[in-house]
């Protein structure tokens, strides 16, 4: 296959990027690639909102360019911070001319929310869900482009460079190349190499490399294992943000449900197993203040008191207006006996949001020419050590549109790579047995969840990183020996990933943001991002 523009992930990063594409090029064929259905991407559990300024009398970009620059925690690229708070309002608006559809009050204006870090009310929302209705906006959209070509169940095995023609690539090799990609057809189980012209990473969060996260099963770090076996730059991939509020569920791994930041926004309060509301102890901002804070502050609690979560109470709030803003959560919690009127939530933080990822300049730009990458896998220097809360959907759009930008500028003096050797699967055969993939990632996953969570110190990350090479050596052997399936290109991108997080925290010798060294409780006078 060849195409012009070639997006890999379906959320609404990659969306709005080929829509933007197909727009301006009504005669090339844009190509979106997802592993999974269309819709089953880390947009579509967005609960929250999106951050943005749109009343200039109450709010300002001043003040959210300041919470953002404060939750980052001194690691943030303050112009990228000013891009993304200035130019987010433009975006929102082309997002609703797309057809989504955000609640407002009686008298037509946005309602407006506040979650911790924020200074203002400024959160636009779609009850608690609105990221499945910016999805689904987007994907009604694309629909009507007859020059969108969405393949899903479609898995991306590795970005092809000069690498594939047998030339040597490390990372100081000059003028590395992308030239497409090798993809495994789920439908015909067969790889086949699609040739582009530029390629867009936007393959979303890695969550899945931790027993219990919010994100949803095809969160595996996909894009950034592939550009770091590019040798690609990847940055910072130790702020990992842990949501604080994720409901408790005895026994569950894998995908935990989300109670969105917004239900302490509307007035819940964090209680322990005493009862005792104790954010107050930890932070004078209590319940709202930032994410790494409150995460810590719940971690520490269970710690003391011996428990596997704390408490969220909305047993104060109004039934009918809890369930206008929150009808999702407020299903959840009866469908497993808990009435919030009679009841407080269980919640536990679980592994949310990848600050770090794949290096991009600040038009979406990797190391790797005709390479880009926005959304959750890029690192562009917005969230630096801590992410604002609802700051991801507002810079997964307006980096789409950078990255849009600056590829019209570029695409008329690219070619095709005629060279490229199709894949070689000679010598491979069928794993004879499943377990050997589905215990290895049982392990990867207690291991970072044991050894690599919210608090972290040296013997612990030199554990991690000697079970990690056990892993990698035995699922590399097994991935040179046998047929490529989903399973085993996940587990290797989530062993890859998991490498690239335990490295990362072992080079930072303080404690900043969401990275938590108890052998370095302070943060150091050096300032620096750890690129890899």
């Amino acid at each position: 296959m060849r195409t012009d523009f070639l997006v890999i992930g379906s959320g609404i990063a990659g969306l709005t990027y080929a829509l933007k594409m197909a727009n301006r090029y009504p005669d090339k064929k844009v190509v979106v690639i997802t592993k999974a259905a269309a819709d089953e991407t880390n947009t579509k559990y967005a609960q929250g909102g999106v951050a943005v300024v749109n009343d200039l009398e109450k709010d300002s970009f001043e003040k959210h360019i300041d919470d953002t620059l404060i939750a980052g925690d001194g690691l943030c690229n303050k112009n990228v911070v000013e891009i993304v708070v200035k130019e987010g309002p433009d975006r929102v608006r082309e997002l609703i001319e797309w057809g989504a559809q955000f609640d407002k009050e009686k008298d037509g204006d946005y309602k407006l929310g506040k979650e911790g870090g924020h200074s203002e009310f400024r959160i636009i929302h779609h009850k608690d869900i609105t990221g499945w209705e910016m999805e689904r906006a987007l994907l009604d959209a694309v629909s009507r482009q007859p020059n969108i070509e969405l393949i899903k169940h479609c898995f991306v095995v590795d970005i092809i460079t000069q690498h594939h023609l047998g030339y040597l690539v490390t990372k100081s090799s000059p003028g590395t190349e992308c030239y497409g990609v090798y993809a495994l057809n789920l439908v015909t189980n067969q790889i086949e190499k699609i040739l582009a012209k530029i390629t867009l990473l936007a393959t979303g969060g890695n969550g899945q490399v931790y027993r219990t996260t919010t994100n949803p099963s095809i969160a595996t770090g996909d894009g950034v294992a592939m550009v770091y076996r590019a040798k690609g730059r990847i940055e910072n991939m130790e702020f990992i943000q842990f949501h604080p509020t994720a409901l408790y569920e005895p026994g569950l791994r894998g995908q935990a449900f989300l109670i969105t930041e917004a239900v302490r926004g509307d007035g819940g309060i964090l209680r322990n197993k005493s009862g005792e509301a104790f954010m107050e102890r930890y932070d004078e901002r209590k319940d709202l203040a930032p994410r790494d804070i409150v995460a810590r502050a719940i971690d520490s609690e269970m710690k003391k008191t011996g428990t596997e979560h704390v408490w969220l109470d909305c047993r104060h709030f109004s039934k009918e207006k809890f369930i206008e803003h929150f009808p999702n959560i407020y299903q959840k919690c009866l469908s497993i006996g808990i009435d919030i009127t009679q009841h407080m939530i269980p919640v536990a933080p679980a592994a949310h949001y990848s600050c770090g990822g794949i290096k991009t300049d600040e038009w979406g730009r990797t190391s790797v020419n005709n390479l880009y990458a926005c959304g959750e896998c890029s690192s562009t220097g917005l969230h630096g050590a801590n992410r604002l809360a609802s700051n991801s959907l507002l810079e997964a759009m307006v980096f789409a549109h950078r990255c849009f930008i600056d590829v019209i500028e570029k695409i008329g003096s690219i070619e095709f790579n005629e060279k490229i050797p199709d894949w070689n699967a000679t010598g491979t055969s069928q794993p004879k047995e499943m377990i050997l993939i589905t215990q290895s990632l049982k392990e990867l996953q207690q291991v970072m969840s044991d050894y690599v969570g919210i608090v972290r110190n040296n013997i612990r990350l030199q554990r991690a990183l000697s079970r990690l090479d056990l892993l990698w050596q035995e699922t590399e052997q097994l991935y040179q020996g046998s047929a490529v399936s989903p399973q085993l290109l996940e587990l290797r991108n989530l062993i890859t990933v998991g490498y690239l997080v335990v490295k990362s925290a072992a080079f930072r010798k303080e404690s900043r943001g969401l990275h938590f060294n108890t052998d370095y409780p302070q943060k150091s006078e050096l300032v620096q991002n750890i690129v890899m």
